[in-house]
């Protein structure tokens, strides 16, 4: 049997799900498509889209959740590609304090959101 996976989202676990989706839209142009709420209230699922492709970055946000997430030694990371001028970009993620880590012989940065996850920033 050969299976022909394909991407579908990512999760980030998020303490303030509101200040998350601000940022997200913000910082990157992403929009939520889809919400799911436990009947309980226990929990939320907020699916952000980049309005090109099919995936979704997933933000979970739990109602008993009081204290950060330790994201361990950050060793993973979402990497986005930017259209447009990727200076002005650049520019922009440095005015609103967000560039966590540069790397100009790559020719790359990150920018870190609200709860300290790393979203790597390149060019389209």
């Amino acid at each position: 049997m050969e299976i022909k996976g394909r991407f579908d989202h990512f999760n980030f676990n998020v303490a303030d799900l509101e200040k998350s989706i601000q940022f997200y839209e913000q910082a990157l142009g992403l929009k939520e498509v889809k919400r799911k709420c436990a009947p309980d209230g226990s929990f939320i699922l907020v699916y952000l889209g980049d309005g090109q492709t099919g995936f979704t970055l997933e933000l979970t946000w739990l109602r008993d959740r009081t204290e950060p997430y330790d994201l361990g030694e950050s060793e993973y990371h979402l990497c986005l590609r930017v259209p447009g001028d990727y200076a002005q970009v650049k520019a922009y993620h440095q005015e609103m304090g967000c560039i966590c880590y540069e790397n100009t012989d790559m020719g790359l940065y990150f920018i870190s959101d609200p709860d300290g996850y790393w979203i790597e920033i390149l060019p389209l």
